[in-house]
């Protein structure tokens, strides 16, 4: 079983990489004895119940770890209890390891401490990895492998990029996060371990292809996790789980694939409850490999400190639904709109923009969705033809799969097959939609879109058919608003709006310059700090 990056993989680890076999990651060069990252620790005391423990930030159990406050195998057995007590509802953490094997794991964790081996801020954590990418020694379904008539794919014999790093920094892997089969579509369900359900209403879709990951943050199951995101996939899910999530700049965290130099839409990123933690996972996500020719050569250590700040004086160009060209249910526009006033009353200068800036041969909003076809199509329909060839697996593969594949192949939409000129014509002009938004960037620090055009939808859906009364065309034409940071490459933050009518949360994406996630993860820091929106709305299923 080889390595399986997010560079070689639609919305997470391709399925035909995990099957076929990729590039096995070299060993990772070692490492200088790790130390706590230099960051304003919160103080933390034992607490008198120790089922406490999963309500403590990540940033306050790496803390009470590494004083003793607590031991890893009081965190671990705390964790698996309320693993045990909330995941069968919402069934975001699949394939969870033996608890005798886990509690041999943090005792081991112990064990180190005491002998004065400190691992990093990790260490001791509960992790589990988003079931796109390889953990050693666990299987990686890809949503796909193990169903009925397909065999399930082998134990990993070496970690994802991504995954090396967040061992090193001390994690301890319990499991795997559902995602939809190979990462396609922004609902979390698989015919290997079924459907996850939104935090806040198990009638209600998890989002996706990071449903799993957001969710298990939400509730608490996780401290941080991993996600992944080609369209929307580390935006939906956090932005209807009322957690933050991060795509981040396009190389910031690199992946050892088996292609470099075209896969230029996914990237994995992290997901957590507050600034703080999500630059910290960042942080450790991230960083140079030789292994990723096009991997941002800048240290890392910077990403993990958040200076909390404020939103006063930042100019902010808001686009909602770009002027009505987006379907958007209205309960999407009341909630996010909302915010965008309170951030006025916070000081800061929101401008309403209704269209994608035009430059060049990008005429703007009318130029959106057929760009992104072509890009996911040529992507998408690439990286899963491999399964699609094998006869025995083509019958299995879902609809949404098979739909990107053809149209690559043989077109869709009423669109002929993808030519090589098409793909250059399309990269020219996303070149151009790059340079529209460079040119928006010299007004404005930020652009703001929600997170997704519905409020999380029924979950026995398995995508919405339309929004207020427009049919969609595609099983992805409902987030059309998530492709506008995908196609820049630019650092998209998803963090939370506020709560609708329905009683169910709905997101904002942060879009920075290029580069710029920290200013990103500050922005984000500076409403949590206003908001409260996460502390004061904690799930129903774990409510205090």
């Amino acid at each position: 079983m080889t390595t399986v990056s997010r560079r070689s993989v639609v919305a997470g680890a391709t399925a035909a990489g995990v099957a076929l076999g990729a590039l096995t990651a070299a060993a990772s060069e070692a490492a200088a004895a790790p130390v706590a990252p230099d960051v304003a620790w919160p103080a933390v005391k034992r607490p008198s119940d120790l089922r406490r423990i999963v309500w403590w930030s990540a940033a306050e159990l790496s803390a009470a770890i590494r004083q003793r406050k607590v031991t890893c195998v009081e965190v671990m057995t705390a964790y698996l209890d309320h693993i045990d007590a909330v995941n069968p509802a919402v069934n975001a953490i699949v394939a969870l390891r033996p608890r005798a094997e886990l509690l041999a794991e943090a005792a081991e964790k112990d064990r180190l401490l005491r002998r004065g081996r400190y691992q990093g801020w990790m260490h001791g954590f509960p992790q589990a990895v988003k079931d796109l990418a390889n953990v050693e020694g666990m299987p990686t379904s890809a949503g796909f492998f193990g169903q009925l008539d397909v065999p399930a794919a082998p134990p990993a014999t070496a970690d994802a990029l991504f995954v090396e790093r967040v061992r090193a920094a001390g994690a301890v892997f319990i499991g795997k996060t559902n995602t939809p089969e190979f990462g396609l579509g922004s609902h979390t369900y698989n015919k290997v371990f079924g459907t996850t359900y939104n935090a806040y209403d198990q009638t209600r879709s998890a989002g996706g292809s990071s449903g799993g990951a957001a969710v298990a943050v939400a509730l608490r199951m996780l401290p941080v996790a991993d996600g992944s995101d080609f369209f929307g996939s580390l935006r939906n899910p956090p932005g209807w789980n009322n957690v933050l999530g991060l795509r981040p700049s396009y190389g910031r965290v690199p992946g050892a694939g088996n292609e470099q130099f075209v896969q230029q839409g996914g990237t994995e990123g992290p997901i957590a409850r507050d600034a703080r933690d999500l630059a910290l996972l960042l942080s450790t996500m991230s960083g140079y490999d030789v292994r990723a020719p096009l991997a941002i050569e800048q240290d890392p250590a910077p990403l993990g400190k958040v200076r909390r700040t404020t939103l006063r004086g930042l100019r902010i160009a808001w686009m909602a639904d770009l002027g009505g060209y987006l379907p958007m249910e209205q309960e999407v526009l009341e909630v996010t709109g909302a915010a965008v006033d309170r951030m006025r009353a916070l000081g800061a200068r929101v401008d309403k923009v209704d269209a994608l800036p035009a430059f060049g041969s990008f005429r703007g909003n009318e130029d959106l969705w057929p760009l992104w076809l072509v890009f996911r199509h040529w992507i998408s329909g690439g990286l899963n033809k491999p399964v699609y060839d094998n006869p025995a697996w083509r019958p299995y593969l879902k609809p949404e799969a098979v739909y990107e594949i053809e149209g690559l192949l043989t077109g869709a939409d009423g669109n002929p097959a993808l030519t090589g000129l098409d793909v250059w014509d399309a990269s020219v002009k996303r070149t151009a939609m790059y340079n529209g938004f460079r040119t928006l960037f010299e007004t404005y620090d930020h652009v703001l879109l929600p997170t997704a055009q519905t409020m999380p939808f029924a979950a026995d859906l398995e995508w919405p058919a339309e929004i207020e009364g427009v049919a969609m065309s595609s099983y992805h034409r409902w987030m059309e608003v998530t492709a506008i940071g995908t196609l820049l490459g630019a650092p998209t933050l998803a963090m939370p709006a506020g709560f609708g009518r329905s009683g169910l949360p709905i997101g904002l994406q942060v879009i920075g310059r290029n580069h710029d996630d920290a200013g990103v993860i500050r922005f984000a820091a500076a409403w949590e700090r206003a908001t409260r929106l996460v502390e004061d709305h904690a799930p129903g299923l774990i409510a205090r």
